[in-house]
């Protein structure tokens, strides 16, 4: 097993806990992994909505601000089922849906979106949490893989999901901030098909100790993410739509469910 000298794990999981006995087997000529010369890490990413958590957070943040009363109701949540029908079906035209979404925050200063990300969170992302999807981020973690998050959805909803998951890497789809205050607008491309190849080549940059594709595992329930899936050494459909699950089946990915 290997296990970052930093690494988080739960005192069930953490064989160096202080309840487990000292191996006495070790030498002084014995190196860990993370102290071999030019070992980089695996990397393990993952996506978010219907992947680790059970349900689409970004369309539940839309849901939610029907019910907080910010926006108007009915022309707000038809307009927000039928982008989630075109995502549903490869369809979508994500820069359009930033736009929509993010409309009603424009002039809100991010410490008043911050109450607003506290009751989501509460109210609406800790019912789709899954004893699972925790299971398989620590199985990667006590492995000493590198942890991404990689999500389409934008950062006003993918940044506290990805705290209260404990990613310290995770990419979204940008926000516009100006002086404190949200633009209302997205920014950049988003991270979404394609864009999420781009935005992790991005990432890679800036962080060379991060493996290349062949020792990359990429998690995903989606269809549109067929473009990163098909790039990685180790792709693996979870809880697959319809054309993943065929994708996968003829392919020979594995499939796994992180459902009870």
């Amino acid at each position: 097993m290997r296990v970052k000298p930093n690494g988080i794990v739960t005192q069930a999981s953490n064989p160096y806990s202080s309840t487990h006995p000292l191996s006495t087997g070790l030498t002084a000529e014995v190196l860990f992994f993370w102290e071999q010369p030019n070992n980089a890490m695996a990397l393990a990413i993952f996506d978010l909505d219907n992947t680790l958590l059970a349900g689409d957070s970004d369309h539940r943040w839309g849901e939610f601000l029907v019910e907080k009363g910010l926006v108007d109701a009915a022309n707000f949540a038809r307009t927000n089922d039928q982008f989630y029908q075109a995502y549903q079906a490869g369809s979508l035209d994500m820069t359009a849906y930033l736009q929509f979404v993010l409309a009603p925050l424009t002039g809100k200063t991010q410490a008043a979106v911050r109450a607003l990300q506290r009751q989501f969170m509460t109210q609406c992302v800790e019912p789709m949490l899954l004893d699972k999807a925790f299971a398989l981020i620590d199985h990667h973690r006590v492995a000493g893989d590198q942890l991404l998050l990689m999500t389409a959805t934008h950062s006003v909803v993918a940044e506290p999901v990805a705290a209260r998951l404990g990613f310290q890497h995770w990419l979204g789809s940008a926000v516009g901030v100006v002086d404190g205050c949200y633009t209302g607008k997205p920014e950049g491309q988003p991270c979404f098909q394609s864009g999420k190849v781009a935005h992790l080549a991005a990432w890679r940059s800036r962080h060379t100790n991060a493996s290349g594709n062949e020792d990359t595992w990429f998690y995903s329930d989606s269809h549109n993410d067929l473009p990163l899936l098909s790039e990685v050494g180790h792709p693996v459909a979870v809880d697959p739509d319809p054309v993943l699950a065929e994708h996968a089946e003829r392919l020979g990915w594995t499939v796994l469910s992180l459902r009870p």
